[in-house]
């Protein structure tokens, strides 16, 4: 799936999550990548496999990012925004 072009950040964005992506492609998939890479450069549509799996190292790479580098919220605090929007919807 290709975001739109607003949505995209910049180079420097681009290029840590492609980084991350290819970690996480290489730890996921090491045994099998050199066949996969044989069999698209086979392939006449190779420019657009290559953008689609730009698209798909940049996904795997905000994600990659967005499991280990971000905490999660504290279990307490999202208990407590529950149940303030409940006394809240509740008062009106």
């Amino acid at each position: 799936m290709r975001e739109t072009a607003g949505r995209r950040g910049g180079l420097d964005e681009q290029a840590v999550l492609v980084a991350a992506g290819l970690a996480d492609l290489a730890v996921s998939m090491a045994g099998t990548a050199l066949g996969a890479v044989r069999g698209l450069l086979r392939r006449a549509d190779t420019a657009e496999l290559a953008a689609e799996a730009q698209d798909d190292l940049m996904a795997r790479g905000r994600l990659a990012l967005d499991r280990y580098a971000a905490a999660p919220p504290a279990h307490l605090e999202i208990l407590a925004r529950h149940a303030l929007a409940r006394r809240a919807a509740d008062e009106h």
